[in-house]
């Protein structure tokens, strides 16, 4: 398990505003979103779920069992936060109470190497990262740098370069050459073409200056993300691996699969959804001590239900360090439709992911996280009962941040009284309601930090 060595807020924050029906701009964080989570959390209103990866005018509503909503409710991301377009329902009403989960994925300037090989299919090809197609169309993010790794032998007289013209130099274009750095002779150690993406760079594609029909397309893209090639299923992803988040696009096939989310570690909570389809959501939680076989059941979102045994979710494998497995069922996995997923793993002292056991009580379980919470989401895993989001420090509500009453659930529009304490190392719930703590009864959370007391090299504060 990796340790932070980061404050909680340069990655995870909770912005609360107050909406106005007109444009309204949240700022001041530390990082520029990649994911906000939005509730309304002085009354009824959806959940409404955005991402850069998609785009503005895509949401999914976690309450809803659709496709993915429209609507512009994030006109833009900002440096420090975003923009709301006006008198937009579920969060930007006049006068109601917000707050938005925000968190930082890939970020404005990603870095990433492929591995260059050339294969002989229909002619010489290149091929990234041993992907099983060649010549693929790539995903490139403005302001990513991108190493194309030419060393290995197969590239010997294949130099890969950059042009605006669809087969370069043999289709009648010329070189591209801005923030392209080339070094090293193709087929020997060192050898490497380095493109940093430009702010409205031209669709590109990627040939070689010696032979015609080598290359495709390399897409640049104003939306965030870039091609990851380590499942069998090609995906776009956009990775904070300090943190431990990753968001993927990719297109589902209907057949089982395996999808890389490029943390480098084991994900332990998996969110997919088939955008483009009627559908709800599936959640994977894995890696706990109550449940060893997680990986043959899922859960769904949009809804009460209780855990599906079901391996046609997860293909009955479980995610390694470079790539999770999905099998045919639809709800993120419909053959050509559109489809998101949010992995996490789990980064000590600003991110846990578990089960705990209730026990009926007012004086129920206390969860030890290793840090105090800013945000937790938990569902009953084996009963009918809500999903619900608790977030530390809302504006006329609890007690000082750490004894917080107000809960919104994650399956429908409206709150609950339902109790859990923040503490400095973890939180209790203080309940005896079967959302959170029916006697017996198990419940999946993932939490994300405040304030942490783990230090940078492992070692645990003290803490009350």
């Amino acid at each position: 398990m990796a340790y932070i060595s980061f404050q909680p807020h340069d990655h995870f924050d909770c912005p609360t505003w107050t909406g106005s029906d007109s444009t309204t701009t949240i700022n001041g964080m530390s990082f520029k979103p990649d994911s906000i989570w939005m509730n309304r959390y002085n009354g009824a209103g959806h959940p409404v779920l955005n991402n850069s990866s998609e785009g503005t005018g895509q949401n999914w509503i976690p309450s809803g069992n659709n496709a993915n909503d429209t609507t512009v409710h994030v006109a833009s991301y900002t440096s420090d936060g975003f923009t709301l377009t006006g008198n937009i329902a579920n969060t930007n009403d006049a006068s109601e109470l917000y707050v938005g989960a925000c968190w930082k994925a890939g970020g404005t300037s990603p870095s990433q190497t492929y591995v260059v090989k050339v294969v002989s299919d229909s002619g010489n090809k290149y091929r990234f990262d041993d992907f099983g197609t060649s010549a693929v169309a790539i995903q490139l993010q403005e302001g990513g740098t991108y190493t194309f790794d030419q060393a290995d032998s197969s590239n010997n007289g294949h130099p890969l370069r950059f042009s605006t013209t669809a087969d370069g130099s043999h289709g009648g274009g010329s070189e591209y050459t801005t923030g392209v750095t080339a070094s090293g002779t193709p087929g020997n150690a060192g050898a490497k073409t380095v493109i940093v993406v430009a702010a409205s760079a031209a669709t590109l594609y990627y040939y070689c200056t010696a032979h015609s029909g080598m290359g495709g397309t390399a897409n640049t893209n104003v939306t965030a993300g870039s091609s990851n090639f380590a499942g069998s299923i090609l995906s776009v992803a956009s990775v904070n691996t300090t943190a431990g988040i990753s968001i993927l696009k990719y297109t589902g096939t209907g057949a089982n699969g395996t999808i890389g989310h490029g943390l480098g570690a084991v994900p332990k909570y998996i969110i997919g959804k088939s955008t483009t389809v009627t559908d709800r959501g599936d959640v994977f939680a894995g890696g706990t001590t109550i449940y060893s076989d997680t990986e043959t059941d899922l859960i769904q979102f949009a809804t009460t239900g209780a855990n599906q045994d079901d391996a046609d979710g997860w293909n009955d494998t479980k995610p390694t360090n470079t790539v999770f497995s999905i099998g045919s069922k639809t709800h993120h996995n419909t053959s050509g439709a559109a489809s998101i997923a949010y992995c996490f793993a789990e980064i000590k002292g600003f991110s846990k992911f578990g089960f705990y056991i209730g026990n009926g009580n007012v004086r129920g379980p206390k969860i030890y996280c290793g840090f105090r919470p800013k945000w937790i989401m938990c569902k009953n895993w084996g009963a009918t009962e809500d999903w619900f989001v608790k977030v530390s420090g809302l504006t006329g509500y609890g007690f000082g941040g750490t004894k917080t009453r107000t809960i919104k659930y994650a399956n429908n529009a409206n709150s609950t009284n339902c109790t859990i304490n923040f503490e400095s190392n973890g939180f209790r719930v203080t309940t005896s309601d079967g959302k959170a703590n029916g006697d017996g009864a198990k419940y999946i959370y993932m939490a994300f930090a405040e304030m942490p007391v783990v230090g940078s090299n492992g070692t645990i504060s003290l803490a009350t």
